[in-house]
């Protein structure tokens, strides 16, 4: 596949097409916007499954830390069928540990503000006969990937991954470059994608509760008609507005919204 800049190209054609789905999703709906990204990506690079997540840099890491600080924040997998979810979870979990592997160090490095990756150009040989390979690659029927990091400051960053089967060609140098072609112009996504959790540029991460009410907000809703779809009383659902606004250091519903129109810093 060749990526050019004509617009006419009908590679590129389908990028602009997802370019426009997405911005067609409205800012309480980012959950779908997601999945409908993630799908749209299996579909063009003839994946199997993808996986989005978040990093966040530790204020004060340890002074050996073979991961810089980086650890996990959000993860979001396509389908999360029960093999998958509990490999995701188990790295997760090692993430936090001193007990890291190869690849796990290899990610995190570099100060690049934008990267894309193909697996078996990243990690030596040796590597694949080891047993993060075969437990997190084999048995989840998983072969090879493709990984973009994406830094949106200095402490936070998105990863994202899309997986290939055993029965699949590997990816190419032309497909990690799709992807990176796709990535590139999300960054307004990825953005999206954090606020709507809290992340960038609230004082601390929200609550679940937070969460369902801000992207309610954000759809328009009243707090009256938060309260009957969350189904709970008006005064719970005065009381997450009133610490929504708090965490994110803002008065009011319209300098909430600026934040997602990055009318503000």
């Amino acid at each position: 596949m060749h990526l050019s800049t004509d617009p006419t190209n009908p590679h590129n054609q389908e990028i602009y097409a997802l370019w426009d789905q997405l911005a067609d999703f409205s800012v309480g709906n980012g959950d779908a916007a997601l999945t409908h990204l993630l799908s749209a990506l299996c579909t063009m690079l003839s994946a199997r499954n993808a996986l989005w997540g978040v990093l966040v840099r530790l204020p004060s890491p340890k002074r050996a830390d073979p991961l810089l600080g980086w650890r996990p924040r959000l993860v979001r997998v396509l389908d999360p069928i029960p093999a998958v979810a509990a490999s995701v979870q188990k790295q997760y979990d090692k993430l936090w540990s001193d007990n890291v592997d190869l690849s796990q160090i290899i990610s995190m490095a570099g100060d690049e503000p934008f990267r894309v990756r193909l697996l078996f150009e990243a990690l030596p040989p040796a590597w694949f006969e080891g047993e993060h390979y075969r437990r997190h690659y084999l048995d989840v029927g998983f072969a090879d990937s493709i990984s973009v990091r994406i830094a949106l400051n200095d402490d936070v960053r998105v990863r994202l991954f899309v997986f290939r089967d055993a029965q699949a060609p590997r990816f190419t140098a032309q497909d990690a470059q799709l992807l990176g072609f796709v990535m590139r112009g999300l960054r307004w996504f990825q953005r999206q994608q954090l606020l709507s959790h809290g992340l960038l540029i609230a004082n601390a991460s929200l609550t679940p509760a937070e969460r369902k009410v801000l992207l309610a907000l954000l759809d328009g809703h009243t707090e009256k008609q938060i309260a009957q779809k969350l189904d709970q009383s008006p005064n719970t659902t005065h009381f997450h507005v009133k610490s929504i606004y708090g965490k994110f250091g803002v008065s009011n519903r319209a300098t909430l919204t600026a934040l997602w129109l990055g009318k503000l810093r």
